[in-house]
């Protein structure tokens, strides 16, 4: 099921693994950082800040910015976790991303109760993520600008459709407007990253001031 977006996984780490050549980061630097790290937005941003010394409080205070919705990912993940040791809980997340999230919740929505699908799902990405690191890493130049394309578009393209073909009601209309209006005005106005939190937070809010009979679901 992940498959196909594990290839542009690759292209994604490809462009990883060039932009730390680029930026004088050591081969070994950079598949270490892929292979604990494991988040692309993060990476990226490390990268414009690497230089000597590094700054490590800023490469750690921007990191937690750009991550800050994996509190929210994982909430949603926790009735589906939370029959689990702690520590399977913690190893399950440790794989946790934006695809392989909405991909397992959207099968949990319709009755699915394997977590293979999330575990399976996170390792096929870390494993092209890696893969595509190494080989931007081994030619040294190539796709610079993942934008021109069209690679930077793909990971929403495939959030949205799986937002969409996951049914939602409804009422969920509103947090996304409100999540995605903030989000665009800490976009534009406030400093880099911080944007992920403000819209996270707006949504967030706006779906738990909403009457909760709104969320019932009748049943005939």
């Amino acid at each position: 099921m992940m498959l196909p977006l594990a290839a542009f996984t690759v292209a994604f780490g490809l462009a990883f693994g060039v932009a730390a050549v680029h930026q004088g980061v050591n081969d070994w630097e950079a598949i270490l950082m892929s292979s604990f790290v494991f988040a692309a937005p993060s990476q990226f941003a490390a990268l414009e800040m690497w230089h000597s010394p590094l700054p490590l409080f800023a490469l750690a205070v921007t990191t937690l910015a750009i991550h800050t919705r994996h509190m929210l990912m994982s909430a949603a993940l926790y009735p589906w976790l939370q029959p689990l040791p702690k520590r399977q809980q913690l190893a399950m997340v440790v794989f946790l991303t934006d695809s392989n999230w909405a991909m397992a919740l959207g099968e949990y929505q319709r009755g699915e109760r394997n977590l293979g699908i999330l575990l399976g799902g996170g390792v096929v990405l870390w494993s092209a993520w890696v893969v595509g690191t190494i080989i931007g890493l081994a030619f040294g130049e190539g796709i610079t600008d993942p934008g021109r394309f069209g690679l930077d578009v793909i990971m929403l393209c495939f959030l949205l459709m799986i937002v969409v073909s996951g049914n939602p009601r409804a009422v969920m209309i509103l947090p996304w407007l409100a999540a995605s209006t903030s989000a665009l005005m800490a976009y534009w106005w406030l400093p880099p990253y911080l944007h992920v939190i403000v819209g996270a937070v707006t949504g967030g809010m706006v779906a738990i001031l909403l009457p909760e009979r709104w969320f019932r679901v009748r049943v005939l």
